[in-house]
């Protein structure tokens, strides 16, 4: 395999040698091959170059996932601007907070998110384009509305022999360079804006080939389901899939179980990139009906016949996904213990990864045949991690990281950064963890989310509700402290208690928290439930934001 020492290298590399292949699809619309996606890039470059876009300048792309939005993204590293990815969900007030700390000189927008801004709460932007056509909607600046007018006709004048293979030349970018900066998602205050250096995304995607380049072929089939504008998505579905010569599917719409369930059997994606919510969902409503009726239970306490039925059952979960790929990757928050023994009894390809924002996002991963119960997989090529624990192995104690992939700090917040990175460059990242000796990663919670007991004990309000999900009618939970005493928010799972009326909710809910209780130290244990009438407000990975509740 040929290795490059830069993200951009990747990019042109791909473009030239999947020329004709397919490359971009919005899901039942348009695709682009290799050649097209060359082709608008050369003309966003165009566009830049004519209208004054310097290297460094920053460029802000919001929208849904599409194949105009990846292009929007790679033209502008390819041309050594800064990309400022923003998440759709965020509200106008967010997304132009983000364009104006940024300094950002254009945006791209998509049809959703272009409702919700109000141009004129950003006065310092020259422009801001359409991401559906890369018309313009507004500019304030006659050289871009020129060149935007006359784009065709300046191309066709640079190419008039039409662009080829050996046109295709990009910025040639060093490793501390920054390539973008990624706005957490955040559960407090204004978000923070990552900078991430070119070599932190070459990081991630040189090691993501090096580990999934010989299971995944080019020409095979992704499906792109997590938002680009965060990290996992970005890293691990787009750009993975791009460098890779995969031809990768964007929903382009909201990822409601039905939709992502016939886009699976249409794509049949040879990877699964997801994040819990998502798994769960299909797993409790499509298959444990199916395992938990008393037939099945009785086949798989036979030994001679429970390998068989097991076989079984793991083949029409593996169909329920497609029935094509190498392993599901789950990652940006913990996977429900009941699903996760699940689907290691029967033998199912999954694996739990981990990172974050700052780490672009990769901080350890491994192969579903290493994967062993609880972890989230080992350091990634070019990261150390290490444990800060007197027993790392027994204790938990917060997780640091260093290496290729850590981000450069957070843009225009010196303080904040230097609380986040160390004086000898480690990362902080507000994880619990411990590790093996085989340097098997577990997360055991958020520092920031560790209750304490009354008599000093900690608590880790993840490990409570991870076994209160479990249990019947619970949908979701939340533990929260109230004095010295810690109260359970359970919003219940709407399909099943329509037949039952409030009392009988009510005496369900008290015998979960006695079966609850009863697996829990006294210090930990939960004084009262209380029901929620709607799910509680989540991050756009789907971590619930606890702040709103405590």
């Amino acid at each position: 395999m040929e290795t490059f020492s830069s993200f951009n290298a990747y990019i042109q590399r791909a473009i030239v040698e999947y020329w004709d292949q397919d490359a971009l699809t919005d899901y039942q619309g348009i695709t682009l091959q290799y050649h097209d996606v060359a082709r608008k890039i050369e003309k966003l470059h165009i566009l830049f170059e004519n209208s004054d876009v310097k290297q460094g300048d920053k460029i802000a792309i919001c929208g849904r996932n599409s194949a105009h939005w990846a292009v929007a993204f790679l033209a502008t590293l390819t041309y050594g601007a800064v990309a400022v990815p923003i998440l759709h969900e965020f509200n106008g007030e967010q997304i132009q907070n983000i364009v104006n700390h940024s300094e950002s000189k254009l945006l791209f927008i998509g049809d959703y998110a272009v409702k919700t801004i109000d141009p004129e709460k950003m006065p310092d932007l020259e422009g801001i384009i359409n991401i559906p056509d890369f018309s313009l909607m507004i500019s304030h600046s006659e050289r871009l509305t020129y060149a935007r007018e006359h784009l065709n006709l300046m191309f066709g004048s640079k190419y008039p022999m039409a662009f080829r293979r050996e046109h295709v030349k990009y910025h040639q970018d060093k490793a501390d360079e920054l390539s973008l900066i990624n706005y957490t998602s955040g559960t407090t205050g204004f978000s923070k804006g990552v900078m991430l250096p070119y070599r932190a995304i070459w990081g991630n995607i040189e090691f993501i080939i090096s580990r999934l380049g010989k299971k995944i072929h080019p020409g095979d089939n992704l499906l792109s389901i997590l938002p680009m504008a965060h990290m996992y998505g970005m890293a691990v579905e787009f750009l993975f899939a791009f460098c890779h010569g995969c031809h990768l599917f964007f929903l382009t719409r909201l990822p409601s179980p039905a939709i992502i369930a016939q886009a699976f059997a249409d794509t049949k994606p040879a990877l699964i990139v997801t994040v819990p919510l998502i798994i769960e969902k299909i797993i409790r409503k499509k298959v444990f009906p199916k395992v938990q009726d008393n037939r099945v239970k009785l086949l798989l306490s036979m030994p001679v016949v429970s390998k068989k039925v097991k076989e079984r059952i793991c083949q029409e979960v593996y169909n329920a996904f497609g029935g094509n790929f190498y392993e599901i990757i789950v990652g940006g928050a913990a996977l429900s213990k009941e699903v996760e023994e699940f689907l290691m009894s029967i033998n199912f390809p999954i694996t739990v990864g981990y990172g974050t924002t700052e780490c672009a996002p990769l901080i350890s991963y491994c192969d579903h045949k290493e994967f062993v119960a609880g972890c989230c997989g080992k350091p990634v090529d070019r990261m150390e991690v290490k444990i800060l624990s007197s027993d790392p192995y027994h204790i938990p104690g917060e997780i640091v990281t260093k290496g290729c992939n850590v981000m450069l700090g957070y843009y225009k917040n010196e303080e904040a950064t230097r609380q986040a990175i160390d004086e000898e460059g480690w990362y902080h990242t507000g994880d619990l963890g411990t590790m093996d000796d085989e340097k098997h990663l577990f997360i055991r919670g958020r520092i920031k989310n560790m209750l304490l007991g009354a008599s000093g004990q900690n608590i880790y309000p993840e490990e409570i509700e991870d076994k209160l999900n479990s249990m019947p009618m619970v949908a979701e939970s939340v533990i929260v402290q109230r004095g010295d005493k810690l109260i359970a928010l359970v919003y219940p799972d709407k399909d099943e208690v329509v037949s039952f009326s409030k009392n009988e909710l009510t005496d369900i809910m008290e015998q979960n928290r006695n079966n609850l209780n009863n697996s829990l130290p006294a210090y930990s244990r939960i004084a009262a439930i209380e029901l929620h009438d709607e799910e509680f407000a989540k991050t756009p990975k789907k971590s619930i934001k606890r702040y709103l509740y405590n």
